[in-house]
């Protein structure tokens, strides 16, 4: 099987298991397709996390909430086609923490950052997101625990994670949420395209598509 089918296979089970049984659908862009956001609005801010190569033509962009279900289900999805394209697409997160509990989870991210251990812990904390994370509420401890897991000093970044810069992060997220019309996690922009329809196959289909743009204009 090859990288491509990998996603397919991957997006189709991650679509079976998150919307059967629902119509989960949102339309930013009307039926013309992919609607291409103004470059002069601020969809990445100079501290978004960042993950791939600078240099890429395409990028993602995540609104994503560390509690959310889908968000942890569709991150096998990104990181497949980020394996796929590793020097034509990056992907830059944004915090949407909607949930309760959301906000502290968002500090020890932004805690391990300044440790440079953002992605290990990121993928800790979704690993052991429905122990810390349970429909009945949050269980923070058990998010600490989880972070520690992926060598997190705990004493550095429970300072870290309370302190005033998170805080400015948390209020520009909110604030960039609304200019973004952002109602559901996780929501992509791609090179500044909305999806038309939300799902796997769309997000691979609408990244396939500007990676070929993109490697056209070459």
């Amino acid at each position: 099987m090859n990288r491509r089918q990998l996603i397919v296979v991957s997006a189709a089970v991650a679509s079976a298991i998150l919307f059967a049984g629902s119509a989960l659908y949102y339309d930013r862009a009307g039926e013309s397709g992919a609607e291409a956001i103004s470059e002069d609005a601020s969809l990445i801010r100079d501290y978004s996390p960042v993950i791939g190569p600078a240099s890429a033509r395409v990028t993602i962009v995540e609104f994503f909430d560390p509690s959310c279900e889908a968000c942890r289900a569709f991150y096998p999805i990104v990181k497949n086609i980020l394996a796929q394209y590793p020097q034509d697409v990056r992907l830059v997160l944004r915090y949407a923490a909607f949930h309760d509990g959301s906000d502290q989870a968002v500090g020890i991210l932004e805690a391990a950052r300044k440790q440079n251990l953002f992605e290990p812990v990121l993928e800790a904390l979704l690993a052991a997101q429905p122990e810390w994370a349970p429909h009945s509420g949050p269980v923070i401890d058990k998010a600490w625990q989880a972070a520690a897991t992926a060598g997190l000093d705990l004493g550095r970044a429970r300072q870290d994670a309370s302190s005033d810069e998170v805080a400015k992060v948390l209020d520009q997220e909110s604030k960039d949420i609304d200019t973004w019309r952002v109602e559901q996690t996780p929501t992509f922009f791609v090179n500044g395209k909305s999806m038309q329809t939300f799902g796997p196959q769309q997000l691979v289909d609408l990244v396939e598509s500007e990676v070929k743009l993109a490697q056209g204009t070459q």
